[in-house]
């Protein structure tokens, strides 16, 4: 089974709003998206709202440029990881990675 490939871009993202734009674009979220921890979490573990063919397949969201995020806003980087973390520990579906360079 190869798993659809998802990049979450978080160049110039500076705000949890940055963040949430980026999550719904990637990730193709429906635009009633709530753009908040809860829904953001509510998002990866509905598969109604996955992008197309992620269900059958599996979803890998690699997380790109987070760091100066993680910099500039910690304490919202840190929940957004446990949102992440959460979401991917719950569903065998779903693999989120931080990609480091």
């Amino acid at each position: 089974m190869t798993e659809r490939v998802v990049t979450l871009d978080l160049d110039g993202v500076t705000d949890k709003a940055g963040l949430m734009d980026r999550c719904a674009r990637a990730l193709e979220l429906p635009d009633w998206f709530g753009r908040n921890w809860d829904a953001l979490a509510d998002s990866l573990r509905d598969h109604t709202v996955w992008p197309e063919g992620a269900v059958e397949q599996g979803l890998l969201i690699v997380v790109r440029n987070w760091r100066p995020y993680e910099k500039a806003r910690p304490d919202e980087w840190d929940v957004a990881r446990e949102v992440f973390a959460e979401a991917a520990g719950r569903e065998s579906r779903l693999t989120v990675a931080l990609a480091l360079g």
